[in-house]
Protein backbone atom coordinates (compact mmCIF):
# COMPACT_ATOMS: atom_id res chain seq x y z
CA UNK A 1 0.00 0.00 0.00
CA UNK A 2 1.38 3.39 -1.01
CA UNK A 3 0.08 6.72 0.26
CA UNK A 4 0.35 9.61 -2.17
CA UNK A 5 -0.36 13.34 -2.21
CA UNK A 6 -1.48 13.18 -5.84
CA UNK A 7 -2.07 10.72 -8.69
CA UNK A 8 -1.35 11.33 -12.37
CA UNK A 9 -2.97 9.09 -14.97
CA UNK A 10 -1.07 9.13 -18.27
CA UNK A 11 -3.08 7.57 -21.12
CA UNK A 12 -0.25 7.44 -23.68
CA UNK A 13 1.13 3.93 -22.97
CA UNK A 14 1.39 2.03 -26.25
CA UNK A 15 0.03 -1.51 -26.44
CA UNK A 16 3.28 -2.53 -28.17
CA UNK A 17 5.27 -1.61 -25.03
CA UNK A 18 4.58 -5.05 -23.58
CA UNK A 19 2.99 -3.63 -20.41
CA UNK A 20 -0.60 -3.75 -19.21
CA UNK A 21 0.14 -0.59 -17.19
CA UNK A 22 3.09 0.90 -15.30
CA UNK A 23 3.10 2.70 -11.97
CA UNK A 24 5.92 4.73 -10.45
CA UNK A 25 6.44 7.06 -7.53
CA UNK A 26 7.05 10.65 -8.63
CA UNK A 27 8.12 13.00 -5.82
CA UNK A 28 5.34 12.49 -3.23
CA UNK A 29 2.75 11.22 -5.71
CA UNK A 30 2.01 8.33 -8.02
CA UNK A 31 2.10 8.26 -11.83
CA UNK A 32 0.15 5.50 -13.57
CA UNK A 33 0.82 4.97 -17.27
CA UNK A 34 -2.09 3.26 -19.02
CA UNK A 35 -3.25 2.59 -22.57
CA UNK A 36 -5.80 4.91 -24.23
CA UNK A 37 -8.40 2.11 -23.97
CA UNK A 38 -7.85 1.77 -20.22
CA UNK A 39 -8.01 5.57 -19.88
CA UNK A 40 -11.44 5.60 -21.52
CA UNK A 41 -12.63 2.82 -19.21
CA UNK A 42 -11.26 4.74 -16.20
CA UNK A 43 -13.03 7.92 -17.28
CA UNK A 44 -16.32 6.05 -17.61
CA UNK A 45 -15.87 4.45 -14.19
CA UNK A 46 -15.24 7.87 -12.64
CA UNK A 47 -18.34 9.31 -14.34
CA UNK A 48 -20.40 6.38 -13.04
CA UNK A 49 -18.75 6.54 -9.58
CA UNK A 50 -17.67 2.90 -9.86
CA UNK A 51 -14.56 1.30 -8.36
CA UNK A 52 -11.82 0.58 -10.90
CA UNK A 53 -8.75 -1.68 -10.79
CA UNK A 54 -5.66 -1.19 -12.96
CA UNK A 55 -3.36 -4.19 -13.25
CA UNK A 56 0.29 -3.22 -13.68
CA UNK A 57 3.03 -5.37 -15.15
CA UNK A 58 4.15 -7.04 -18.34
CA UNK A 59 1.52 -8.58 -20.61
CA UNK A 60 3.43 -11.84 -21.11
CA UNK A 61 4.04 -12.52 -17.41
CA UNK A 62 1.51 -14.42 -15.34
CA UNK A 63 3.15 -13.05 -12.19
CA UNK A 64 1.41 -9.69 -11.65
CA UNK A 65 2.65 -7.86 -8.58
CA UNK A 66 1.00 -4.44 -8.62
CA UNK A 67 -2.53 -3.10 -8.77
CA UNK A 68 -3.83 0.45 -8.62
CA UNK A 69 -7.30 0.43 -7.06
CA UNK A 70 -9.58 3.43 -7.35
CA UNK A 71 -12.24 3.00 -4.67
CA UNK A 72 -15.20 5.17 -3.79
CA UNK A 73 -15.71 5.44 -0.03
CA UNK A 74 -18.68 6.65 1.94
CA UNK A 75 -16.81 8.51 4.66
CA UNK A 76 -13.56 10.15 3.58
CA UNK A 77 -12.67 11.24 7.12
CA UNK A 78 -12.00 7.66 8.24
CA UNK A 79 -9.61 6.91 5.38
CA UNK A 80 -7.80 10.21 4.92
CA UNK A 81 -7.02 11.68 8.35
CA UNK A 82 -3.91 13.80 8.52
Amino acid sequence: VTGASFVVFNGALKTSSGFLAKSSIVEDGLMVQITPETMESLRQALRDKKDFKITCGKTDTGDVKEYVDICWVENEEKTNKG
